[in-house]
C-alpha cells in the first residue's frame, strides 16, 4: 500500500523544504507504529525547489515484513556527506526499488519517471544487481542486493511508463 503525505495547506504536493521534512519524519515515527501491527508499506517523498527549478528530491520507503521488522530504503537525490555533515545535492538519483522473491524467479522493480527502456543499462556480477539510466537530464543508479546469483542472460528486461522490471530467472 502506498501513501502519500499532504502538507499542512492541503494543496497535495510535498513542497516543504527543511521544515517540512522535519514535519514528515515525526509523522512517519507515527506511521510506523500503525504499520508494524499491520505489515504494510509507507512511501513518502517530497521536492525541495527554489524558484521554477527543483534543486532536490527525497524520499523514503518503509516496509514492514511477516516477522514484523521494519525496512528502511531512501531514494531521490539528496544525501549527507559523513565528513562535513552537510546535505548535498547530488546530479544522479537513487530509484525507489523493490525486490520480490518468487518461486522460480526474484523480480526488481525500479521506479524512474520519464526514462524508457532504451535509456536504461543493467549489468549484474553475483548477487550485485546495477541499475542505469539517463535521458534529458535525468540521471538514475541503484545497485541493488539480490538474494542469490543471477546470469544477465537470464534476465528478462522491460519498462514501461518510467516503471523498469526485471525478471531474474533461477
Amino acid at each position: 500500500m502506498n501513501k502519500k503525505i499532504v502538507d499542512r495547506q492541503g494543496s497535495g504536493e510535498n513542497n516543504l523544504g527543511l521544515g517540512g521534512i522535519v514535519r514528515g519524519l515525526g509523522d512517519l515515527i507515527e506511521k510506523l507504529n500503525a504499520l508494524s501491527e499491520t505489515g504494510e508499506e509507507l512511501s513518502q517523498t517530497g521536492e525541495i525547489r527554489q524558484g521554477e527549478h527543483v534543486k532536490g528530491i527525497y524520499g523514503i520507503s518503509v516496509k514492514v515484513g511477516l516477522g514484523g521488522k521494519p525496512s528502511i530504503e531512501p531514494f531521490g537525490n539528496l544525501h549527507r556527506d559523513t565528513r562535513s555533515g552537510r546535505t548535498i545535492v547530488q546530479e544522479v538519483r537513487e530509484p525507489m526499488v523493490d525486490v520480490i522473491e518468487e518461486e522460480d524467479h526474484v523480480l526488481v522493480l525500479a521506479e524512474m519517471p520519464g526514462i524508457s527502456a532504451e535509456d536504461v543499462w543493467v549489468e549484474v556480477k553475483d548477487d550485485l544487481l546495477t541499475i542505469a539510466a539517463e535521458k534529458k537530464g535525468k540521471r538514475y543508479r541503484k545497485e541493488v542486493l539480490l538474494p542469490g546469483n543471477f546470469k544477465r542472460e537470464k534476465m528478462q528486461i522491460i519498462c514501461n511508463n518510467g516503471v523498469l522490471e526485471i525478471k531474474c530467472l533461477r
